[in-house]
Formats: C-alpha cells, sequence, structure tokens
C-alpha cells in the first residue's frame, strides 16, 4: 500500500530524514514513533505531499507522491498535528468545503459527510460555529476531515494531544474502528496509546528507522533479564534461606516495603529461565507466606528508550531480529507456493 524508498529530507546543513525505507500493508494500524526531532512529522508531510522530499520517494498504492500527486493524495487522509480548520466556519460548513477540495463527487457529497460525521459523533454539534466548540470537539472535526470519502490510508499526526483522558479513549475508539476497514499510520508520544491501539510499531531515530515490528515482538527481542517481585511475610533471612538452593539464580534484591512484616525481594533470572513453580514451592516448604508475586514485562516505554538511545548495538539486535523474521516469512511463502504447484 505504502513504500517508502530511500527519502531523505534536508534542511540547509541539517538532515530531518536520511536514507528512510519502510513498507505499509493493508489493513493494520501503525504506531510511528520518535523522539522531538527524529523527523517524524517530516516524514509524513513528505508522504501526504505537504512538502517535498530532497531524495527519495513515497509511492501509495502504485502512485508516486512526487510525479503524480494527485493521483497519490485520493487515497489519503491526513490530520495535523494541529488540525486545518476554518474556525468562522460551521462544522457541516467546513465539511462542504472539504468534500469539495478533496473532489468528491457531487452526488456522493452528502452521504460521505454524513457518513464522516456518524462516525466521529459531530452530527449533533454540525451548526455550530468551530470557533465555540471544545478542544475534544475540534479534534473531532479534524478527524471528519480526514476520513471524508473514507479513502484507503488514514494518516494521523498526535491525534490525542491536549485532549482529557474521556476524549482520549473516545479517539481511541474511533480508531480501532477505522482500523478495522482501513490502513492507519499514527504519530504519538503517548507509548501506552500506541500499545493500546496499534498492531505494529515504526521507530525512528534521527531520521533513520531503528524498528518496525509488533510492540509484543520488540519487547520479547530486548528483553535480556527477567525479574520476579514477590512480596514475602517473612524475615530477609528466612527468605535468603527458602532461596539457596534454587537454580538458576542471578541476583537477589531486597526492598522496602510498606506493608508491616512484609519484606519485598526482586529475583533476576535469565530471560530463558522460569522458576515461579519452584519459588511457590520453596516458600511453601519453609512455611512462609507469599503475600504478592508478579513478573516485571519490559515495556514499550522501556524499549522506545532503549532504541533511541544511540546504542548501536541495541538497534543492530533488533534489525538482525527484523531480517530473520523476514527470511522466515519469505521462506514460508516459498513452501507455500511450492505446494501449491504440486497440487
Amino acid at each position: 500500500m505504502i513504500e517508502v524508498k530511500n527519502l531523505v529530507k534536508k534542511y540547509g546543513n541539517h538532515t530531518a530524514v536520511d536514507n528512510l525505507n519502510f513498507t505499509v500493508e493493508s489493513g493494520k494500524i501503525y504506531g510511528f514513533l520518535g523522539p522531538n526531532g527524529a523527523g517524524k512529522s517530516t516524514t509524513m508531510n513528505i508522504m501526504t505531499g505537504y512538502i517535498g522530499a530532497t531524495e527519495g520517494d513515497v509511492i501509495i498504492d502504485g502512485h508516486s507522491i512526487s510525479e503524480e500527486p494527485g493521483e497519490a493524495k485520493k487515497h489519503i487522509g491526513y490530520l495535523p498535528e494541529i488540525p486545518p480548520l476554518y474556525t468562522d466556519m460551521k462544522v457541516l460548513e467546513y465539511l462542504k468545503f472539504a468534500a469539495e477540495l478533496k473532489g468528491i463527487e457531487k452526488g456522493k457529497r452528502a452521504k460521505a459527510i454524513t457518513n464522516a460525521m456518524n462516525l466521529t459523533k459531530l452530527t449533533d454539534v454540525s451548526h455550530r460555529l468551530i470557533k465555540n466548540l471544545s478542544k475534544g470537539y475540534k479534534q473531532r472535526v479534524g478527524l471528519a476531515q480526514a476520513v471524508l470519502g473514507m479513502p484507503e490510508i488514514i494518516i494521523l499526526d498526535e491525534p490525542t494531544v491536549g485532549l482529557d483522558p474521556k476524549q482520549i479513549i473516545e479517539i481511541r475508539d474511533m480508531i480501532k474502528k477505522l482500523g478495522k476497514k482501513h490502513t492507519v499510520i499514527l504519530s504519538s508520544h503517548i507509548l501506552q496509546e500506541v500499545s493500546a491501539v496499534c498492531d505494529e510499531v515504526m521507530i525512528i531515530s534521527h531520521g533513520q528507522m531503528v524498528a518496525c515490528d509488533t510492540p509484543e515482538n520488540l519487547e520479547k527481542i530486548m528483553e535480556d533479564t527477567s525479574k520476579i517481585t514477590i512480596k514475602v511475610k517473612a524475615s530477609k533471612k528466612d527468605i535468603d534461606g527458602a532461596l539457596k538452593d534454587i537454580m538458576g539464580i542471578d541476583k537477589i534484591e531486597y526492598k522496602n516495603s510498606s506493608e508491616q512484616d512484609v519484606v519485598e525481594v526482586i529475583v533476576t533470572t535469565d530471560v530463558s529461565v522460569d522458576i515461579r513453580e519452584k519459588l511457590f514451592y520453596a516458600f511453601a516448604e519453609n512455611n512462609l507466606a507469599v503475600i504478592e508475586m508478579y513478573s516485571y514485562k519490559m515495556s514499550l516505554e522501556d524499549v522506545f528508550l532503549k532504541l533511541t538511545s544511540g546504542n548501536k548495538k541495541v538497534v543492530n539486535k533488533v534489525k538482525r531480529a527484523g531480517k530473520s523474521k523476514k527470511e522466515d516469512k519469505s521462506n514460508k511463502k516459498e513452501k507455500n507456493e511450492e505446494m501449491e504447484d504440486e497440487e
């Protein structure tokens, strides 16, 4: 659906996007992540034809954004970080204007506007001036403009910035709904949001792609150790006695607990070792009451911080895993093709 090829964008001596390459498949929600100044908004602006690239190209459904901008843009709906609203217009008036600009056929405009308003829940405010709407409703109007005509690709730059928790949940639900029928690319600094909504994440740093995979796969690739936190009603001495014969423990740390007579201990092992069952039986055999036990899981935030820290070893580790995954995919495809030929 979208191919970004050798994309470069320079502003004088500053390189905002540095030889960026990636492919976006149809029917998925992608999270587009990166620190401030990493090149996210610049890349999105090039993909949507707002600005030109210094080098490289973006292919949208077979159409080059630089050579066939008109055809390429027909497949895209775009919500910039600051929605392009004419605040002295009423909501319906603005959407009619946007439909005309998008070149939606005259006979289909009314239905397209109704569909967009129903999706973004704007029907009740359709005759109000945009300048009198709340921040959340203004964001909805911007989103309605992006989905107008239901293009195959929806690109959203920070769609929930500045919204309250209720509005954020509503916008997320809309994005999930869109993801069932459209390809969505979502830029956000709220990593919890990306984990909750996106099928895959693309992380860029200094204008270069450092990772592209599912949040779950990235978390697995990045995890080197496994940490288990246990709250036990016992003394440190008793806990040491219970743990001494368990094989596979690399490190034991103690933390102060706010609960009386309860000790919190963190047990670190290799990521391939699971000792939870052994821990349970060890404490039970020593008559030590386990109040709580849980495993630490690396979050997308941890992954993001590691990959954008400038550590090349970490980035190369993820790239090797991604390359291996592509090779496995390719091998499976070849085997399936061979089986089909034999049949």
